[in-house]
């Protein structure tokens, strides 16, 4: 992701740096929406991270619009079926997307989409960020980055990075690390996290890439521990983790990522309320407990920094998708 577009310290101070014009949202709506339950569609099973980001934020957002905002998971195709559903249905604020990096890495991995990501689909605000981790078993001989990319350097071709499917950010993160480091590595991709996560605790491969929510358990039981971090920074829940980053790959950070966006043409005025709704759920201490506890770091922002993010991480994407060799279906 661009240094450009930094993520300001969480939630501390969304309100200044917002526009009079956003925070006032609320105040324009007069009320007008929304008139009845908002569907949130969410590209994942349910259970996951993103699925369980949406249940928390939304159910905040819908105390405070009076009206539920309730989840349809459509898992599967990169993101496709739930975000051709939500490109095609009627801009009125009542159908939004949760939308997330995936959004950005599926423009490269299909020859053609049903639908532009970047003019059919309106950015409303962002709602987390979360970090991958480079995990290994606990009886692992690598101790520290430094060793694993020593060992790496010294036995070409030997090293496995261990990921979940081919082309999730798992994966495409696995292949920029090898690109970065400059190694000769091994990318073993496994159905699902389970799988992933069973096979570092056999030893089947030497380092797994998985976001922090599914490695948190096995870490906590020991089974587990975590070389680094792939964030802008440490996680504050494992400050002991140092990030990629200062162990000798500076130019190396993932933050996956969820947002929500809505159908393009939806009014200015019902786009500010949602913004607002969204922000306002994102400061509540509960909220912000509950996703630091799935390894997510809350933060709101703007349309218009959604929108930056959403085109920045496309082309950075696009190049991670060339440099692995990935064709496009």
């Amino acid at each position: 992701m661009s240094p450009a577009l930094r993520r300001r310290p969480v939630l501390g101070a969304l309100g200044g740096l917002l526009s009079s014009a956003w925070a006032a949202g609320p105040v324009r709506a007069q009320n007008a929406f929304p008139q009845r339950p908002i569907t949130l569609m969410v590209p994942f099973a349910a259970g996951g991270v993103a699925d369980l980001t949406a249940r928390t934020v939304g159910q905040a957002m819908g105390a405070l619009l009076k009206q539920p905002v309730v989840i349809d998971n459509r898992p599967g195709a990169g993101g496709i079926v739930a975000t051709g559903l939500v490109v095609q249905a009627v801009p009125d604020g009542h159908t939004l997307l949760l939308m997330s990096n995936a959004s950005a890495v599926s423009v490269h991995l299909f020859k053609k989409l049903p639908f532009d990501v970047t003019r059919q689909l309106t950015p409303i605000s962002t709602l987390g960020f979360f970090d991958l981790a480079l995990a290994v078993p606990a009886a692992s001989r690598f101790k520290s980055l430094a060793e694993l990319l020593a060992y790496a350097r010294a036995q070409p071709g030997r090293l496995t990075l261990g990921t979940i499917a081919p082309g999730s950010t798992q994966h495409l993160a696995a292949e920029w690390f090898k690109s970065s480091a400059g190694i000769d590595a091994t990318v073993v991709p496994y159905k699902g996290s389970p799988a992933l996560l069973q096979a570092l605790r056999a030893g089947e491969v030497d380092v797994g890439f998985e976001i922090l929510s599914p490695l948190l358990p096995q870490v906590q039981a020991q089974a587990l521990r975590l070389l680094a971090v792939t964030g802008p920074q440490r996680f504050s829940a494992l400050p002991e983790v140092p990030t990629v980053k200062e162990q000798g790959l500076p130019q190396y950070e993932v933050d996956s990522w969820n947002a929500l966006a809505a159908p393009a043409g939806t009014p200015q005025s019902t786009l500010e309320r949602l913004n607002w709704a969204a922000r306002e759920a994102l400061a509540q201490p509960t909220v912000q407990s509950t996703l630091l506890k799935l390894g997510v770091k809350p933060q709101a922002g703007t349309p218009a920094e959604l929108g930056q993010l959403l085109n920045s991480e496309i082309k950075h994407w696009g190049e991670v998708v060339r440099r692995a060799g990935i064709t496009p279906e």
